[in-house]
């Protein structure tokens, strides 16, 4: 059986994160696999860092077993397995991460700078780096709108078909509909937007998503072409909805970088679980539509300008 990995934070217990985890494996039949991490000790002197250790691994402890009985609580029959590791939290996530299906964690909405350069943040470099898709919950799913909806960006590129690869299957699997949203940056110049582009945003758009209706018939699948930067734009379009799915589009570097400009922006904006679904993620290698149009060559993907 497959893993669904769920970051416990010893600090901070995310019930909306967790919640989403126990649900999802349950949708997907997964195993539930919770990990906790313990930090090491680098800013105590040697007689008390012994104490503060210890400190640090029962308050592990103590939320492991928190989030033990929750779940025994949410779904008593869920396969679940738990472990407590040192180690810096991202990094242990990353490493069971290569054997997961899916990850999912809670966010503190710390400022930019704590999550790119604190010692024990997880949310950004765990999405940069994971090989599988990683769910951030900053706030609960919105289950009371009806109907339910799930929102893909869609840019042309071929991260963001990867994105759209999950979420048709998600959608169907929730038996939501699915809003796939191209958001097309204003032009530095008045003449570039024409009527023209935006009927050639529009293809791309039907491009991206023909077949998926055909293999995924009970997923009604809504298409969109909106002007403007696509953080807010997203942001927006996803204020009501289930979760918000999205390609990872950056490169190289940090992994600020690695993550791209967007996906970092939605992390600490968006008001919904955030997806982001890395190339080649486990699971989506056979679930491709036939016959789906190809991205013309001479159109690069939509992407706001810089700064």
């Amino acid at each position: 059986m497959n893993d669904l990995l769920f970051g416990v934070d010893p600090e901070e217990a995310s019930v909306p994160a967790l919640v989403w985890a126990v649900d999802e494996a349950a949708r997907r039949r997964l195993r539930l696999r919770l990990v906790v991490a313990v930090p090491p000790v680098h800013d105590r002197l040697r007689y008390d860092a012994l104490g503060h250790r210890t400190a640090l691994r029962i308050r592990a402890e103590s939320a492991l077993a928190d989030v033990e009985e929750l779940v025994r609580r949410l779904r008593g029959t869920l396969p679940t397995t738990s472990e407590l590791v040192g180690g810096a939290p991202a990094t242990v996530l990353l490493a069971r991460a290569a054997g997961a299906d899916l990850v999912v964690v809670g966010s503190r909405r710390l400022g930019r700078a704590a999550e790119l350069l604190g010692e024990n943040s997880v949310v950004v470099p765990l999405t940069a780096r994971a090989p599988c898709p990683v769910v951030v919950v900053r706030a609960p799913e919105h289950t009371e709108v009806h109907p339910p909806t799930l929102v893909v960006g869609v840019d042309g590129s071929a991260e963001s078909q990867e994105a759209v690869a999950f979420a048709v299957r998600e959608a169907s699997l929730r038996e939501a509909r699915l809003r796939a949203v191209w958001v097309w940056p204003r032009p530095v110049l008045a003449r570039e937007d024409t009527e023209a582009g935006l009927a050639e945003r529009r293809r791309l758009l039907a491009g991206s998503v023909a077949g998926w209706t055909e293999r995924y018939p009970d997923t009604d699948i809504d298409q969109d072409v909106v002007r403007g930067h696509p953080v807010p734009e997203l942001t927006l379009a996803a204020r009501e909805s289930l979760a918000l799915v999205v390609g990872r589009t950056g490169r190289g570097g940090h992994s600020g970088m690695r993550l791209g400009s967007t996906v970092h922006g939605l992390l600490h904006h968006a008001d919904c679980p955030v997806i982001t679904v890395p190339s080649g993620a486990p699971g989506l290698g056979g679930d491709r539509p036939r016959g789906r149009a190809e991205r013309p060559p001479h159109l690069e993907p939509d992407r706001p300008p810089p700064g």
